[in-house]
């Protein structure tokens, strides 16, 4: 399974963007899809994590502000991410689970500027 994220840059606080990630490959059943990030110096945690069943799941710094979404059709996933901090700013990383087996994207880089 390749993922294949899209969508981050630089943007100012208070501002938005909307990431994409597109899974390919052997795609079974999408136990779950979703995202997180890790800032410098800090370890990786939850941004927003859809799991099967239609559950979703959001990092509490991010409640209210960002919404996941995905389009099975095209086995996507998207974050919307709204009213943007600095404190955002991090490597976002897109992540696939299916059958046991995790699967991460590349990254993209959100910064926020304040």
């Amino acid at each position: 399974v390749q993922l294949v994220e899209s969508g981050g840059g630089l943007v100012q606080a208070g501002g938005s963007l909307r990431l994409s990630c597109v899974a390919s490959g052997s795609i079974y059943v999408i136990n779950a899809m979703g995202w997180y990030r890790q800032a410098p110096g800090k370890q990786r945690e939850l941004v927003a994590l859809n799991t099967i069943g239609d559950n979703t799941n959001y990092g509490d710094s991010v409640k209210g502000r960002f919404t996941i979404s995905r389009d099975n059709g095209k086995n996507t996933v998207f974050l919307q991410m709204n009213s943007l901090k600095p404190e955002d700013t991090a490597v976002y990383y897109c992540y696939y689970r299916q059958l046991g087996s995790a699967y991460w994207g590349q990254g993209t880089q959100v910064t926020v500027s304040s």
